[in-house]
């Protein structure tokens, strides 16, 4: 997927030394996310990232700067959701999933505060809405992740709730997550928003 700034490629074991890099310029940046620090941690990450591939579950990619082409950072789909739709349903043994959600995000500092992550979260959202044509693509933050949640809001995603104890945090505690969505009905008025985003 490629827009104006940015272009997701599919992670490879390529990618390991752009992301040790990536990761490497700020390390602070990552209170609230796992992010792979040196060579040996990103050839880890990206492997596992792999297998999830492989199993259905997820879609990884490196985030890549057009405009020198470094890799300046991660994200997937994962959490792919193929609902068991009942025979004679319209929508049974349909090819594409029916849910997903977008996470594992995270920018080299040199690409923080710029259109990268915007339109990065515009390609996925399209493919995710009008490839796939899912229901609804979830987003979840670290509870106290006050510059990520105002992110999501800004880019329109709904609040549903607080899941306490939901995943492990970065900081190895059980962390709460502040569970956002968007729905099908919803993507047209989220899309002209991030088409305005990028355009500012």
């Amino acid at each position: 997927m490629q827009g104006k700034f940015v272009r997701l490629e599919p992670v490879e074991l390529r990618h390991a030394e752009g992301l040790a890099a990536a990761s490497a310029a700020d390390p602070s940046l990552y209170k609230w996310s796992p992010v792979p620090q040196g060579k040996a941690e990103a050839t880890s990450y990206i492997q596992t990232a792999i297998d999830w591939n492989e199993a259905g579950t997820a879609v990884t990619f490196a985030t890549v700067r057009r405009a020198d082409g470094e890799v300046v950072g991660s994200t997937r789909f994962f959490n792919i959701e193929r609902w068991s739709w009942p025979a004679g349903h319209s929508q049974h043994r349909r090819a594409t999933p029916d849910a997903c959600e977008i996470g594992y995000t995270w920018l080299a500092k040199s690409a923080v505060r710029t259109p990268i992550n915007t339109e990065a979260k515009l390609l996925m959202l399209m493919h995710a809405f009008e490839t796939w044509d899912v229901c609804r693509v979830c987003l979840h933050t670290d509870v106290r992740n006050v510059k990520s949640r105002a992110a999501i809001e800004r880019i329109g995603g709904k609040l549903e709730g607080i899941l306490r104890a939901h995943r492990m945090a970065a900081d190895f505690i059980p962390r709460d997550s502040a569970r956002y969505s968007i729905i099908a009905a919803e993507w047209p008025e989220v899309k002209q928003r991030l088409l305005q985003m990028i355009e500012r």
